[in-house]
């Protein structure tokens, strides 16, 4: 199953995260994607300069038009902005895609610092948005701001996963790329339990865009058929196997390789 994938997330002239990511890694996993920008940014690997708003009514009509004719398998969000394109959005999935399986990347903030989600407007995605969401995929900061606790432990990420659960949301891949130390601890947290997945953290500052992908990846698993778990169990491997072969563009956060040969075969999935 090829695996239809509508992203609706914003762009980064930078090419490592965004809009941009979410295209590599759903076509390098053999999905298909189509988009709904919500912003064009300036950024490269040092930081975001600038930000251009997309009109809410034209965030509706790219998703209205792509649902019409192409469809979806599985929606995909990532930066949204502001309470306005929360809104839009929102509003296009209950007339387009009711039923359609939400990855929803609560995208807050920009590797390099520059805020990408409105202060006021963490209230709206959380009350609206989330319990639209299959699954949701945040990060450690990005969970703090959603459960309201700060995480320094993965005993703290595990108590902030079931705080998540209890807004509405039926599974959550809370990622512990944050936490120091040379073992990378992510979970995902559903209301069967929490399962943990550790690896050995790659030393490299060329990690920027690994949110997206993940998301997106994650995305294309489950547009595929496959289970969340072995959605998340290839989405690892792949950005992984991304990171380490990144091509160290870049004086700051370099991009991944979303071209990275990979083999899903040998991976334990069900």
């Amino acid at each position: 199953m090829r695996g239809r994938v509508l992203v609706i997330a914003g762009s980064d002239s930078g090419g490592g995260a965004g809009i941009q990511a979410d295209i590599k890694t759903i076509t390098a996993l053999n999905g298909f994607a189509a988009t709904a920008l919500t912003a064009l940014t300036a950024q490269n690997t040092q930081g975001v300069f600038g930000v251009h708003p997309v009109p809410p009514a034209f965030i509706r009509q790219q998703i209205a038009v792509v649902m019409e004719d192409i469809g979806a398998d599985v929606i995909k969000t990532g930066m949204l902005g502001d309470v306005a394109t929360i809104e839009a959005v929102c509003a296009a999935l209950a007339d387009y895609a009711p039923g359609v399986p939400l990855v929803l990347d609560p995208v807050m903030v920009a590797k390099g610092g520059h805020a990408l989600l409105a202060d006021d407007a963490v209230g709206i995605l959380r009350r609206r948005l989330l319990p639209l969401a299959r699954v949701i995929t945040p990060n450690l900061p990005e969970a703090e701001a959603l459960s309201g606790m700060t995480i320094t432990s993965v005993s703290d990420m595990r108590v902030a996963a079931s705080v998540l659960l209890s807004l509405g949301v039926p599974a959550v891949l809370l990622k512990g790329g944050h936490l120091p130390g040379d073992e990378l601890v992510d979970l995902l947290a559903t209301p069967d339990g929490i399962e943990a997945f550790a690896g050995q953290r790659i030393a490299t500052r060329h990690t920027h865009g690994t949110g997206c992908t993940t998301a997106s990846a994650v995305a294309a698993g489950l547009a595929q058929g496959l289970s969340l778990r072995d959605s998340v169990i290839r989405a690892r491997a792949y950005v992984r196997a991304a990171i380490a072969s990144a091509p160290g563009f870049g004086a700051g956060h370099g991009p991944l390789d979303h071209a990275v040969t990979f083999d899903s075969s040998r991976l334990p999935l069900s």
